[in-house]
């Protein structure tokens, strides 16, 4: 699966209620992971739905994939070699950084 690049003016918005203090929690966990609450939250939903089986089919992509070429299958290898904290550090960075091109896009 091809995925496509984030772009805060095309994604869904959806507002959440949140229970009083979630959001200060969230902000720090965010300062901490060096990223913005949205990508944290993000990140965590993600994660949760990985654990639970409910994204697999979309983002089970094998090494042997031929919709991969040599060079994502490559950088796909040394990904899940990676820590999750090195991985999240490296999509967040990796998210920041389209962010700030499409900022310049203007």
């Amino acid at each position: 699966m091809k995925q496509a690049i984030y772009s805060s003016r095309t994604a869904d918005k959806f507002v959440v209620r949140l229970p009083d203090g979630m959001r200060e929690r969230i902000a720090d966990v965010a300062r901490q992971h060096h990223r913005s609450m949205n990508s944290e939250i993000i990140a965590r939903l993600e994660q949760s739905m990985l654990q639970e089986g409910a994204l697999d089919d979309e983002l089970g992509i094998r090494l042997d994939s031929p919709e991969l070429s040599l060079h994502e299958r490559e950088l796909l290898q040394r990904f899940r070699q990676l820590s999750r904290r090195q991985q999240n550090a490296l999509v967040s960075l990796i998210a920041h950084d389209a962010e700030m091109a499409a900022g310049n896009d203007d």
